[in-house]
């Protein structure tokens, strides 16, 4: 059994990973093409680019920390896991605090590394703060709920049919493929209504990173920062449970 401290650190580094790779493949397609950007932050035509960097950033974190802890990487996942009795609940807060550091930490970095361009297409910081976090297609709570709900649903469903399927998934290279696959077939089906975080720290850890930065528009009035944290935990935890009383074997 790995120590308490191997697993925050697997745990922080990998989700380090992911957002690092993951908004990187959106800084590289919102801060390069800046004279072809939709009104929402997102530069035309490189939707494909951003689902493909998140899907391989997803499976290449997993590969960081699979053997040590499992490789959540979300604390959706976690609070999934231990609502199922997957896990003791007593082991929660260390994987959640570990993920929601390595998920600011992943955007300081995509920050620091395209900060000389960034200051150059966004100078006052008033509209990009969507490239490390994520904004409704649509204003209100409902819409996005409802999106977060069911992509992370089918995130944790899929995580647990792919794991029922794949005999000791940890130590199969095809695992954290076959999980990048599965975020990148949610980014292409249900990504456009609320940035498909599907994950509380990929969306919380670098929203508080731009909001100390002094970005202007940091979701953090109304339901915007909200909806990402909660759906993702309703949606995973609905997920869990409907594979256990369904398929589970």
């Amino acid at each position: 059994m790995q120590s308490s401290l191997k697993i925050f650190m697997a745990e922080l580094i990998g989700t380090a990973v992911l957002l690092a790779f993951g908004a990187g493949s959106v800084a590289m397609t919102v801060l390069f093409v800046p004279d072809n950007m939709t009104p929402g932050g997102i530069a035309m035509g490189g939707y494909t680019n951003i689902v493909f960097g998140w899907g391989l950033a997803v499976a290449f974190g997993v590969i960081v920390s699979v053997r040590i802890s499992g490789a959540h990487l979300n604390p959706a996942v976690t609070l999934a896991l231990a609502a199922s009795g997957r896990m003791t609940w007593n082991q929660v807060p260390n994987y959640v605090i570990a993920q929601m550091i390595g998920a600011f930490l992943g955007a300081g970095i995509v920050f620091m590394v395209f900060y000389a361009k960034w200051i150059l297409v966004d100078p006052t910081l008033s509209h990009t703060a969507g490239i490390v976090s994520t904004f409704p297609a649509v204003e209100g709570f409902l819409p996005g709920f409802i999106d977060q709900v069911v992509g992370t649903f089918l995130l944790i469903y899929l995580i647990l049919a792919v794991g029922n399927f794949i005999k000791n998934p940890t130590e199969n290279m095809a695992f954290p493929f076959v999980i990048g696959a599965i975020v990148l077939i949610i980014g292409i089906s249900f990504g456009g209504m609320n940035g498909y975080a599907i994950n509380p720290a990929r969306d919380l850890g670098p929203r508080i990173f731009v909001w100390l930065m002094g970005f202007q528009n940091t979701g953090f009035t109304g339901t915007v920062w909200l909806v990402p944290v909660i759906g993702p935990i309703v949606g995973g935890i609905l997920g869990a449970k409907v594979f256990d009383w369904t398929i589970k074997e």
